[in-house]
């Protein structure tokens, strides 16, 4: 079975078992809504988990029925291009950049959701000789000659291969995901010990524990990146509200951190932590609507 084949009959079968939705609202403004389903993708990391609860609150306040499917990149990618999902949150324009090129006519891009983000490598603050890329290859066997990944199809595992390359540092990435290399550098940093990650900005952890991203004199991971709203084809037509919202949609450092900490308190709910969320921030909410009939 050839890829593509088979990765849109996983998406078929991810995707499917939703039941039918009834209209309650008058006929003038169910059309005005249009559609009333609406299909969130999205990857299990830290910023995906809050941006997708906090829109699917916002929209189900709208009046949408909202799923949000939790996919690799790839098939991410793949089920927007086939209309399978309606909007998406994507790195651009490095870390996706493999996925986007290819679907950038099947998808609109309604522009950034979050400005400043960053990915590289991590460290502790701690480790006061290790503060370039370029010194991993000198401490490799301090880190036990590996560097801590995340989900095998993650956009930042495919630049880190190419950094280690770059750098010719002949370090093993293990793949994990990214609660386990949360987990991991956590341990390493209660009992001080060396470690080096793949990780980015925003992300909880910076908040947690006093770490460092390495410098990369030979931008392996290259500048600056943005959090992007992609949407389908056609979603503007079909659900002109929930465009509209989701081409309001914008946050940040501040207001998306807050959501970040929330949802790694012990046995917390991302969804009902959104929920919360929502519910402090009515002045984000009404950002966010604005105009949107």
């Amino acid at each position: 079975m050839n890829i593509k084949k088979l990765i849109s009959t996983t998406l078929a079968t991810v995707l499917m078992g939703g039941t039918a939705f009834s209209a309650t609202t008058t006929a003038s403004a169910a059309e005005a809504q249009g559609k009333q389903d609406v299909t969130i993708g999205y990857v299990a990391w830290a910023d995906q988990l809050a941006s997708t609860n906090a829109l699917k609150v916002v929209l189900e306040q709208q009046g949408y029925r909202v799923k949000a499917t939790s996919l690799s990149a790839a098939f991410m990618w793949q089920g927007l291009a086939q209309g399978k999902l309606d909007m998406i949150s994507a790195w651009l324009p490095t870390t996706h950049a493999t996925y986007y090129k290819p679907v950038k006519d099947k998808v609109d891009n309604l522009g950034h959701n979050f400005e400043g983000t960053r990915l590289g490598l991590v460290v502790p603050r701690y480790m006061k000789d290790v503060n370039s890329i370029d010194d991993l290859k000198a401490h490799a066997a301090e880190f036990d000659n590996r560097i801590v990944g995340i989900d095998p199809g993650a956009g930042i595992m495919r630049i880190t291969k190419d950094a280690i390359g770059k750098y010719d540092l002949g370090m093993k990435l293990t793949a994990s995901s990214d609660a386990t290399m949360s987990a991991v550098l956590g341990e390493a940093v209660r009992e001080h010990k060396p470690i080096v990650v793949t990780s980015w900005v925003p992300h909880w952890m910076f908040n947690r524990w006093d770490l460092k991203f390495l410098d990369d004199p030979k931008n392996a991971y290259g500048s600056s990146e943005q959090l992007d709203t992609v949407v389908r084809k056609g979603l503007k037509e079909d659900s002109p509200k929930a465009y509209c919202v989701l081409s309001h949609f914008k946050w940040t450092p501040a207001e998306m951190g807050e959501l970040l900490d929330m949802n790694e308190q012990p046995n917390s709910d991302p969804y009902q932590n959104a929920k919360q969320w929502v519910e402090k921030h009515p002045d984000i909410v009404k950002r966010w609507t604005q105009d949107c009939q």
